[in-house]
């Protein structure tokens, strides 16, 4: 079992999450969270950090000498940072490149020097974009749906498994993050360092600052709440493309877990996600969000997708589940009902932000 923990990206939205529920769990660990707060919104997360006791460093894991081994006598490190922006590495790449290579290999330098292992967030975008689009699949009224024929390997009507092909380009993002997990299997052998690796989907929650290329779920609840305007962007405008979404705190139940058993699940790359029964397409999530808010609100119709957009994504977590016994609890609607009554609770806060 960890006794020191530092987090990385630990003011961010999953980072600080995972700390606090992490703390409250385990009072007795030491747990540090570390963050340069670019992203708009992490900044709110100090005060939160704070009440729990929980150290924070101010630093940025592109710079080598902001992750000196000197500084952090730890025995785990999480790695939550990225700029998880698919979108991001389409107009400008150095950012994205920066913090999710350079910002791994600094990571791993130190992890090898103090000895510490290592259990890493990566994406379900590591699979391949044009890969990802040749899957088969059904239309409803409300929805795509996979097919139960399919032509690729790795698919089946539970979503994308670990087997599926990883040949073709993914998006600097998910190339970052794949190349990521190769490095991270490298030091496993190279200097024994004790890894995990969870190839996360859409992870959703209370304090998600959500924007329009990651977060979309709460993006959604906000704009309702808000009464801003959506659009629904590619495949016709319909808003039935699909993705499953797992609660933060199934997420951190899952990191719990795989912390107190890390050597048990040493080496693994695993998927984890809502899985299909906790999946949702635009309108469906349009149609929830109107329930829960009592408000509707103007959605576009856009026709032509964006770059690295796909009509349906969902992750099959039967390895992880098989391994450990974990599986999602908390369902899409209750996931939305939980963002919806954070935004209440924290309307002045978030306004300048959501809205």
């Amino acid at each position: 079992m960890p006794e020191s923990i530092l987090i990385l990206g630990g003011a961010g939205f999953v980072g600080s999450s995972l700390a606090i529920g992490l703390k409250k769990n385990h009072p007795q660990w030491k747990i540090i969270c570390f963050d340069n707060l670019r992203r708009r919104g992490s900044e709110l997360n100090l005060n939160r950090l704070k009440e729990f006791e929980i150290e924070f460093v101010h630093g940025d894991i592109r710079l080598s000498n902001d992750l000196e081994p000197g500084m952090f006598d730890v025995d785990t490190i999480v790695d939550c940072s990225a700029e998880p922006s698919v979108l991001a590495g389409f107009s400008s790449p150095q950012y994205v490149l920066q913090t999710n290579l350079l910002g791994t290999i600094n990571a791993l330098e130190l992890a090898r020097v103090i000895k510490a292992r290592f259990l890493f967030l990566s994406t379900s975008r590591v699979y391949p974009i044009e890969k990802l689009k040749s899957i088969n699949f059904t239309e409803t009224q409300t929805r795509f749906t996979i097919a139960p024929e399919q032509n690729i390997s790795g698919v089946s009507e539970l979503g994308v498994a670990e087997n599926f092909p990883l040949q073709s380009y993914r998006s600097l993002y998910g190339t970052t993050k794949l190349a990521s997990e190769m490095l991270i299997e490298e030091y496993r052998h190279a200097y024994g360092i004790e890894a995990i690796v969870n190839r996360c989907g859409v992870i959703t929650g209370a304090w998600q600052m959500g924007k329009v290329d990651q977060g979309v779920f709460v993006l959604w609840v906000a704009a309702h709440y808000f009464e801003k305007p959506l659009s629904y962007i590619g495949y016709g405008g319909t808003g039935k493309q699909v993705r499953d979404l797992l609660h933060i705190n199934d997420l951190l139940n899952l990191i719990d877990y795989q912390l107190e058993n890390f050597s048990e699940l040493d080496g693994d790359v695993l998927n984890v996600g809502g899985g299909a029964e906790n999946s949702l397409s635009l309108l469906e999530t349009t149609r929830l969000c109107e329930e829960i808010t009592g408000k509707s609100i103007s959605i576009k119709r856009e026709e032509i997708a964006r770059k690295g957009d796909i009509p349906i994504f969902i992750t099959d977590s039967s390895q992880v589940i098989a391994k450990t016994g974990w599986k999602p609890n908390i369902n899409p609607k209750q996931t939305l009902q939980d963002i919806y009554d954070w935004i209440i609770e924290n309307e002045f806060m978030l306004k300048p932000i959501l809205s």
